[in-house]
């Protein structure tokens, strides 16, 4: 029990700091009076891919076939498995819960009344799901003295990647808000609440997990098929926005190389 209660709290300040970066992102609705430049919003959605793809990498995928591996099974099974649950988990919410992506016109998931506000809420959201999985777990496991894979630096630098491709995304929502015609208030309100999300699914993944101990590195193989999805699916193809973007491809790259460093230099 006080293994479980430490690595609650661990993954309580993780994913804590990373609903603090979608917070401040959304406090930007005080500053700008217009929404971030076309360029702009390709290099922050690029960035957000390039991280979320090193990290499910070197943060969840390699980490998990190590444990795996520790616990004395193949390795590539719990990464696999984990990998396609996590890409079904996230496809069969993004059929599901009716959302809109900025920019868009045409709402996705199940025919709904919804508002358009919501929806633009629900977009994002559907992005900080496996954000805060990711963190929660790998700062439960730098919490536990019995496992080695993940360090407090790894666990850190994972968070560090995931609050700053997070600040972009508060703006993200909270200035697309206001265009519709909310207030100041109500649009960062709803710009950081998007971003709540991310504690509670990091501690709901971590009690699973921690009840049933082999589940773990199947859990981290989720969250990375649940990144990598939103990746694909909506973060990359936004980025080039229809058309060839340098300056997206670019935001990938420099995001995938400044996630990799961090895990690298200081897993």
């Amino acid at each position: 029990m006080p293994d479980l209660i430490s690595s609650l709290q661990m993954a309580a300040v993780g994913t804590g700091f990373t609903f603090l970066m979608t917070a401040l992102g959304a406090a930007t609705v005080f500053l700008f009076r217009r929404e971030i430049s076309l360029n702009l919003q390709r290099i922050f959605l690029g960035f957000a891919a390039g991280v979320m793809t090193a990290a499910s990498v070197w943060s969840l995928l390699i980490p998990g076939i190590e444990m795996a591996e520790a616990q004395g099974r193949t390795g590539w099974i719990p990464a696999a498995g984990g990998f396609a649950l996590g890409s079904l988990f996230l496809l069969a919410l993004d059929r599901l819960l009716p959302h809109l992506h900025p920019g868009s016109d045409q709402p996705e998931g199940l025919p709904s009344h919804l508002r358009r506000t919501t929806m633009l809420v629900f977009a994002v959201t559907l992005h900080n799901i496996p954000e805060g999985m990711a963190v929660g777990l790998t700062f439960a496991l730098a919490s536990s003295s019995q496992d080695a894979t993940v360090t407090l630096a790894g666990a850190l630098a994972l968070a560090l990647g995931m609050g700053l491709q997070n600040f972009p995304e508060g703006a993200a929502i909270s200035l697309p808000l206001r265009r519709e015609g909310l207030s100041r208030g109500k649009s960062f309100f709803y710009g950081a609440a998007s971003g709540i999300v991310e504690p509670i699914f990091g501690l709901l993944t971590v009690l699973i997990a921690r009840q049933i101990e082999p589940l773990m590195p199947w859990m981290l193989s989720f969250a990375a098929g649940s990144m990598i999805y939103v990746v694909v699916e909506e973060l990359i193809p936004e980025a080039h926005l229809g058309e060839h973007s340098h300056t997206g491809t670019l935001g990938v790259l420099s995001g995938f190389l400044l996630m990799m460093v961090l895990d690298i230099a200081l897993g």
